[in-house]
């Protein structure tokens, strides 16, 4: 379905726990923009058992359906809307239900891979990395996950220490050259905000 909007995309990758996701928020309070978290393309673990879902490497690429995530941005690009799947954190699985997205003026794309794939770069006309250090995020990490995903401390240091630290050093943090932006975590919100919305409107300014 064509909605003959196409918006400008927005993307924000970091490491995990850098803040992204809290200055996507900040800027989409200012333009009024979509936040499109990647978090829902992760592959659906449930022929996997317990144990095993819970020792899979998340922070690799491709632990993501990056075809099906392509093929939705690519669409959100043209202005059509698409039908994303909800990832339940908790168990590993994609739920049941599934989520329209109808495209607006603006959509953010966050998420630790949003600079991975070329052809999704591609699309954005502001690409934004925010970086931190390990010793952040993982504080903020565990914070989140005992918080929103039902998670205990232990099991958040052993995953990160497994997978998450190596991940990120091998295959996030690199991808700050693509970005336009290269932002600090631990600067304030507000502050990363503006630097991101100062490149909107200059670009928007200057490609019309």
């Amino acid at each position: 379905m064509t909605d003959n909007r196409k918006p400008y995309l927005i993307g924000i990758a970091g490491p995990s726990g850098s803040g992204k996701s809290t200055i996507a928020h900040k800027v989409a309070e200012a333009i009024g923009a979509q936040i499109f978290s990647l978090d829902s393309y992760y592959f659906d673990l449930a022929h996997l058992t317990w144990e095993e879902r819970a020792k899979s490497n998340f922070d690799h690429p491709d632990s993501l359906d990056s075809k099906l995530l392509s093929e939705h941005l690519h669409a959100l690009a043209r202005g059509e809307s698409i039908v994303r799947p909800v990832y339940d954190f908790s168990q590993h699985t994609r739920a049941k239900e599934t989520e329209r997205v109808v495209p607006g003026e603006y959509l953010i794309v966050e998420g630790i891979f949003a600079l991975v794939w070329d052809h999704i770069r591609e699309l954005y006309g502001t690409k934004v990395f925010v970086e931190a250090g390990h010793k952040l995020c993982l504080g903020r990490r565990i914070k989140r996950d005992i918080e929103e995903r039902g998670r205990t401390e232990e099991s958040v240091l052993q995953q990160y220490e497994a997978t998450v630290r190596g991940m990120m050093d091998l295959y996030i943090n690199p991808t700050k050259q693509y970005a336009d932006i290269v932002l600090s975590g631990d600067r304030p919100v507000a502050e990363n905000a503006e630097k991101i919305l100062v490149h909107v409107r200059i670009h928007q300014h200057a490609t019309k």
